[in-house]
């Protein structure tokens, strides 16, 4: 899982947005509480955000050089979905 997690060099940023008490956010909270740990450890100089807000649907936005965002809906997903969604976000070389 560790490999999964290594951010490419152009990411700069990475936010999670999610309700703190919402069934819609359930399997974010599952997902940030098992691997946040891991990817903070393999990539310590990178802001990994964590934004709770109520009635806010999930979403993963990363941030990359020059300032190019890219977003990505964490709602319906299930746990593996979710760290699909993000390990191919945190690896893309092109922010486009």
């Amino acid at each position: 899982m560790s490999a999964k997690y290594a951010f490419t060099k152009s990411l700069k940023e990475v936010r999670f947005l999610f309700c703190h008490t919402g069934e819609g956010s359930a399997a974010t909270r599952t997902f940030l509480t098992r691997a946040y740990p891991t990817m903070k450890k393999n990539n310590p100089y990178t802001p990994i955000l964590l934004r709770e807000a109520s009635g806010t649907l999930p979403k993963v936005y990363a941030r990359y050089e020059f300032g190019k965002e890219k977003s990505k809906s964490l709602d319906g997903l299930t746990d593996k979905q979710i760290e699909d969604a993000v390990a191919q976000l945190v690896k893309s070389e092109d922010a486009a």
